[in-house]
């Protein structure tokens, strides 16, 4: 399993998951605060194409504990899912912000990144919980 971090790089939505810009683009995944909380992921069922909805829901994880949704923090249209994690979805667990990312997406209003938190404001929201 990885090591708590939290990448200054990223940006990060309440419901515990982060955001990687590239261009315009944007990689999802959760942080390392979800897949602890989760605990061993056996199974990710996550769309194939389509648009996402910011705040709404996109996907499930599962784990040996629960089902968890995952929520998309910003809207777009779905332009790849990673195929790894099919066969293997332990690799959230050990490498949530590399080899463990869920989704890429083109962005539909990229304005929406200033609603998401850094990582100093989403270490404080992890602190108050």
């Amino acid at each position: 399993m990885a090591d708590e971090s939290y990448p200054a790089e990223l940006r990060y939505y309440k419901e515990h998951d982060w955001v990687r810009v590239e261009g315009d683009e944007a990689v999802f995944g959760i942080t390392w605060y979800a897949q602890d909380a989760l605990g061993e992921i056996v199974y990710v069922d996550l769309p194939e194409d389509g648009p996402v909805t910011g705040g709404a829901t996109y996907g499930e994880l599962e784990s040996v504990k629960a089902v968890s949704d995952v929520y998309a923090p910003v809207g777009g249209e779905i332009v790849a899912v990673n195929e790894l994690l099919a066969d293997q979805p332990e690799t959230v667990n050990n490498d949530p912000y590399g080899d463990g990312w869920l989704i890429r997406v083109r962005l539909a209003d990229p304005s929406e990144l200033d609603e998401l938190m850094d990582a100093d404001a989403y270490k404080a929201l992890l602190e108050d919980a």
